[in-house]
């Protein structure tokens, strides 16, 4: 395409052109993450930008849905489940252009109960939702610690960065600060070294005196001595990269007959235990760890929303896929199934959409 001078537009099928490369570059980039331990990962989310993409249509769309005499849930939930995080704010940018009326306000008027939560998720971006979970595990009476152990203990330091700048922009307020004011104990001060985001860069070099005396301390703060001396557990917990860590796990045990999950288990109780426990099992595979918490959420009578709403709506542009394939590799059936069987109505159908297959 030449090059235009100064308040020349190019023509309407130049800008298509455009866009499209830039459309391309932009899902290429998307397609990158960085996974717990700091290097690159491919993504392996289960919902993508559908092709053909029209907002306006998809927000007329949405209105009538809408307006429509007992809401027409399900054109809501296969538009909305059906497009990337990027596409549905075009949609609600569509939407207010038309209506004259914020399509998220709408939403919440139009849907109640866990279909809602789910869809409302869906409306904000994967770090924006995050940084919304924590807001609302610290608010009012009592602390949501399986929340903020969950999201704290699972992300990574660019993960948790970004999430403390979305935070102060969305809330004004220091997710530190917040934190720091609804926890107490040890629990807080090991919540705390992991918001401060000081792990450690992986190394391509293995630093192997460090990984013996890091696994030496473990033990002498542990299982070696009558009381456990937590700051020493919780500096190495948080300040080591991933890929260290897992060789001080496993070096762990030349020092003393159990692993590390179950010296933690014999050393400490309650949240401080769950935290320690998410580390670890993070650290082995993140994706195994979404997976099983999203079995333990649907086992028995009561389907635990929340817990599920949570991990499927962040982890769904990011890695759900190989959550799913972990799934069904230890539980004996997919996690597609899974839902057909524990969930029912409007929400079973969108959490079917955002798993996108059976396995």
């Amino acid at each position: 395409m030449p090059l235009l001078e100064t308040g020349q537009f190019p023509h309407k099928s130049s800008f298509s052109v455009v866009s499209r490369k830039m459309a391309l570059v932009s899902e290429f980039l998307s397609q990158l993450t960085l996974s717990y331990g700091g290097e690159k990962e491919p993504k392996c989310p289960t919902v993508l930008p559908v092709s053909d993409f029209n907002p306006g249509m998809d927000a007329a769309r949405i209105e009538t849905a809408i307006k429509t005499k007992g809401v027409d849930e399900q054109t809501i939930i296969d538009i909305l489940t059906r497009r990337s995080f990027s596409q549905r704010a075009d949609i609600a940018f569509e939407f207010e252009k038309r209506a004259k009326k914020d399509m998220v306000s709408a939403l919440k008027g139009a849907l109640s109960g866990a279909l809602e939560s789910l869809v409302l998720g869906l409306m904000k971006s994967t770090v924006q939702f995050d940084a919304s979970e924590l807001k609302a595990s610290m608010k009012g009476l009592g602390t949501d610690e399986e929340t903020l152990i969950e999201i704290l203990c699972s992300r990574n330091n660019e993960e948790l960065m970004e999430i403390k700048r979305v935070y102060k922009e969305m809330f004004k307020k220091d997710l530190e600060k917040d934190v720091a004011g609804d926890t107490s104990g040890d629990v807080a001060k090991l919540l705390l070294a992991l918001v401060q985001c000081k792990r450690d860069v992986p190394s391509n070099v293995v630093d192997y005196e460090k990984i013996d005396n890091d696994a030496r301390a473990l033990y002498d703060a542990g299982v070696k001595r009558k009381g456990t001396e937590v700051t020493t557990w919780i500096s190495i917990f948080s300040e080591r990269s991933i890929p260290h860590l897992q060789k001080v796990f496993e070096r762990y045990k030349r020092y003393t007959p159990y692993d590390m999950k179950e010296s933690i288990r014999k050393e400490v109780k309650g949240d401080l235990e769950r935290s320690f426990l998410t580390l670890v099992e993070c650290s082995e595979n993140k994706h195994l760890y979404f997976a099983s918490r999203l079995n333990d959420a649907m086992k028995g009578k009561s389907v635990k929303e929340k817990v599920v709403t949570r991990i499927m709506v962040s982890r769904c542009e990011v890695d759900l896929m190989k959550v799913r394939a972990e799934f069904r590799r230890n539980y004996g059936k997919s996690l597609h199934q899974t839902i057909s069987e524990q969930t029912k109505g409007d929400y079973q159908r969108a959490l079917l959409n955002i798993c996108a297959g059976d396995d």
